[in-house]
């Protein structure tokens, strides 16, 4: 009988602060883009939610700022998260962004405002009162994931 052996990725911790820094720039941006209706706004964050969603919430632009210039002001110590739930809501944040840019390349302003509307609420509840919709989707994902594999 063949073994099969996974080898699992270690968990990465990543300090706690610096997603809720992300959102509150986030927040900024997705309100300028919001409006002012610039598309270009919402290509950005785009952007920056694809690094975020590809290769992790402390490889983008905003964690650089929180890494070189809020982090060592900091009196308060260490707080760390695992990395995939706020990975995961980097990938939501990029469907929304995605769909906000088809809406404005085809013309469908309504489309282009909802789902500003909706990336821009979640960074807001998450900036404001560290609340991560993206984060608390990927845990009851994770735990229906969890029940349907003890039924099976």
């Amino acid at each position: 009988m063949t073994e099969l052996s996974i080898a699992k990725k270690p968990v990465v911790s990543i300090d706690a602060r610096g997603p809720r820094f992300s959102a509150l720039l986030t927040t900024i941006v997705l309100g300028f883009a919001l409006g002012t209706s610039n598309i270009w706004l919402a290509v950005g964050q785009g952007i920056v939610f694809a690094i975020g969603a590809f290769k992790g919430p402390q490889f983008t632009p905003y964690a650089f700022i929180f890494k070189t210039l809020i982090k060592p002001r900091l009196k308060s110590e260490f707080v760390g998260e695992d990395v995939r739930p706020p990975q995961f809501a980097q990938s939501v944040g990029l469907v929304f962004a995605l769909t906000a840019i088809a809406g404005a390349f085809i013309g469908l302003n309504l489309l282009f405002t909802v789902a500003v509307s909706f990336a821009l609420a979640a960074a807001f509840l998450n900036s404001t009162f560290n609340f991560c919709l993206g984060c608390e989707i990927y845990l009851l994902l994770l735990r229906a994931r969890s029940k349907w594999a003890n039924i099976q």
